[in-house]
């Protein structure tokens, strides 16, 4: 069943109700409409619970998509409980562990702006993400710290725009990776865009993220590796270069 994915429209919200509206096989519980961010673009999945009617919880292990988009898949710990089908629930987001994962794909997003190569790979996580780019160039990662933070103190707005599906096929520019296709089959596809009138950056992507730069907080570049004669791998941390001692 198609599923109202209500963090789409606001990345902020982290408790929702909903109603049960399938049960899978393995256990993995459809909504009528959810704000938990199922895996997707190198972003992984919410975690939280599930809020019964009697108060008791169901705790979630993961967020996944189904075979396709619009089928959004809520996956208990092992041994939890299940609801039933039309049951009512109160959903509540991991909130800390998203709000992180919000700040990190943000920080990707500035890297890819500091650094205009194709994208040629990309993971979010908690404390490290990794972006990896088309590049032969040798690169200082303190300058690209220092030219990431500038973004990040100058606090610009980030903000999403929908285009169309088709606007999209018809600007392939506004793509910056190579191997992932953007979120299309939806009718709408978002841009996250940073800075005003997105002076900073534009591009497709359906993660989540903060409403402006300064959210980011302190980031780094840890390490730069050389994956390949055409490929560099940058890892991005919270904190500063002081932290690696």
């Amino acid at each position: 069943m198609t599923v109202n994915a209500l963090y789409r429209d606001d990345f902020y919200l982290s408790t929702a109700e909903a109603m049960v509206t399938a049960i899978h096989e393995d256990g993995g519980i459809e909504l009528d409409q959810t704000c938990f961010y199922a895996t997707s673009g190198g972003q992984p999945g919410d975690t939280g619970f599930l809020e019964r009617g009697d108060g008791s919880r169901i705790m979630l292990g993961q967020t996944k998509h189904g075979p396709i988009k619009d089928i959004i898949i809520h996956v208990p710990l092992e041994g939890e409980p299940l609801p039933i089908v039309g049951e009512k629930l109160v959903l509540h987001v991991d909130w800390p562990r998203r709000y992180k994962l919000m700040r990190m794909h943000t920080a990707c997003h500035l890297l890819s702006v500091v650094c205009s190569y194709p994208i040629t790979g990309a993971a979010v996580g908690e404390e490290e993400s990794r972006v990896d780019f088309d590049m032969s160039e040798t690169i200082d990662k303190d300058e690209v710290t220092a030219r990431m933070m500038a973004l990040v103190n100058e606090n610009h707005p980030v903000f999403v725009q929908w285009i169309t599906d088709e606007e999209l096929i018809a600007n392939p520019g506004i793509v910056k990776s190579k191997n992932v296709r953007p979120p299309m089959g939806l009718g709408r596809v978002s841009l996250v865009c940073i800075g005003e009138d997105s002076a900073v950056d534009s591009q497709p992507c359906g993660g989540t993220h903060v409403s402006e730069t300064q959210e980011v907080g302190a980031i780094y570049i840890a390490k730069i590796e050389k994956k390949g004669k055409e490929n560099r791998r940058f890892r991005i941390r919270f904190g500063t270069p002081a932290d690696e001692n």
